[in-house]
């Protein structure tokens, strides 16, 4: 018998998992034995040279060749992961989240399908919108722009010995501390995400 090639996980006898964990098993015949689940993919892989030393493989069979005795095997192989009723649960409730996304995607890719003009619509919604906001944000960065200099302006004059127009409460003596230099130093033709 030809030895079996190595799975995607790196070792013979051994699966990831959807949930995390590695599955451990065996074929003695047309038997496929389990060895259980595991936490790291090695701990499977040394489950499965123990139960490939106790069915008599050759060492080329086996993960790791350099083990020389069925209890060097033995001790290397950890106790298989137990799955509690909460894992369980779990699993099963991530499987229906799956199934429902699932049918989800299919009924959208049917009302695309059938809806064309609708598609079209919302695709031209959303560009309106972002024209939008991104004329909306222009407009801000050119006001913030224009109170920074007035209030920059101000300020010289003051510094100048002139006396300000400003009240005490005046928000534009905030915008004299307001850093644009990350904000309105460029001009937003589409640069800009949505997390603004």
């Amino acid at each position: 018998m030809p030895p079996r090639r190595r799975s995607a996980s790196g070792y013979r006898g051994v699966r990831h998992r959807p949930n995390g964990g590695f599955y451990a098993e065996i074929r003695s015949g047309d038997l496929r034995l389990s060895l259980g689940t595991y936490d790291t993919a090695r701990e499977a892989a040394s489950a499965f040279d123990a139960a490939a030393w106790r069915l008599g493989r050759q060492r080329l069979q086996m993960n790791f060749p350099d083990v020389q005795t069925l209890q060097q095997a033995l001790d290397l192989a950890p106790p298989p992961r137990l799955n509690s009723a909460q894992d369980r649960a779990e699993h099963t409730a991530l499987q229906r989240c799956l199934i429902v996304a699932q049918e989800d995607e299919r009924v959208m890719a049917e009302w695309r399908r059938r809806h064309p003009e609708d598609v079209a619509y919302e695709q031209e919604y959303w560009e309106r919108r972002r024209e939008e906001d991104t004329r909306q944000r222009r407009e801000e960065r050119l006001d913030r722009r224009r109170r920074k200099a007035l209030a920059c302006a101000q300020a010289d004059l003051v510094n100048a010995g002139g006396r300000s127009f400003f009240i005490e409460e005046d928000d534009r003596w905030f915008d004299i501390w307001l850093s644009t230099s990350d904000d309105t130093n460029y001009d937003d033709d589409g640069a800009d995400d949505w997390s603004d």
